[in-house]
């Protein structure tokens, strides 16, 4: 790397030899050449600026494809998802959720229905859950809502209650309300859409996608220590809370 060069220096070289020191479309003061990084880059002086702030690395995408019933779904959501999202900073990982899983979509009389692994009770909670991400809309929102319902006694009973503790500005009737309508439908096959576009076909759920791949390693990585992988898989700077040592292995998941 080139040695960093004094502003004082910079703005002499400018002062003396402008058509050497300053790059064409330059129309920044020297004392203004690091100032930032699209000023720098402009000057082409980057590499003359170090102490400019790093390019913020991209986060981690996590997408997830679960039922609302399946054990080891709701496992890995609330026991390893759930706890890697509150440790880690939000510039560090974007996660998808997508509750569908090894649903089936058919057409009965012109009008969609679904028929799930773990019965009706599963499309609702499925359901529910598209329902309350597309209400809510923020993540933040949403997210801790999912934890508790997937982690409390019944999925679909207990949407009032979660939301007053985690969510209480979300209407729990514009949710009930998306469930007993179109929109409720038109979310599940979205979501039936995404799922059955998998490459390759998921063959059980959780399934887990990391930057838009799976593998059978990446999936054995996550489900024994998300927190290692995503630390491992970030280029930014890591934070005090990756480190930690691999979590013990969930239940098998629920094959179609």
């Amino acid at each position: 790397m080139a040695p960093a060069v004094p502003l004082a220096l910079l703005a002499l070289l400018a002062l003396l030899a402008p058509g050497l020191a300053v790059a064409p479309g330059c129309d920044y003061p020297a004392h203004r050449w690091c100032s930032s990084r699209d000023v720098a880059a402009a000057c082409q002086v980057e590499s003359r600026c170090p102490s400019l702030p790093h390019p913020a690395a991209a986060p981690v995408q996590l997408s997830l494809y679960y039922e609302s019933l399946c054990p080891a779904c709701r496992e890995f959501l609330v026991t390893k998802l759930f706890s890697t999202w509150l440790l880690l900073p939000e510039e560090m990982l974007n996660i998808t959720l997508v509750p569908y899983g090894n649903a089936q979509e058919r057409n009965v009389s012109g009008k969609l229905d679904f028929e799930c692994q773990h019965g009706p009770e599963e499309c609702l909670g499925n359901m529910m859950e598209a329902c309350l991400m597309h209400e809510a809309k923020n993540f933040s929102t949403y997210f801790p809502v999912i934890f508790c319902l997937e982690s409390g006694s019944s999925v679909t009973k207990n949407l009032e209650a979660c939301l007053q503790i985690y969510a209480p500005e979300v209407d729990s009737g514009r949710v009930t309300a998306c469930v007993q309508g179109d929109t409720g439908v038109a979310l599940m096959h979205h979501n039936a859409q995404v799922t059955e576009a998998l490459d390759p076909p998921h063959q059980y759920v959780p399934w887990i996608t990391v930057n838009g791949k799976h593998t059978d390693e990446l999936q054995a990585q996550a489900e024994a220590s998300l927190l290692g992988l995503v630390c491992h898989l970030y280029q930014g700077e890591k934070p005090e809370a990756c480190g930690g040592s691999k979590a013990p292995k969930f239940p098998s998941g629920c094959r179609r």
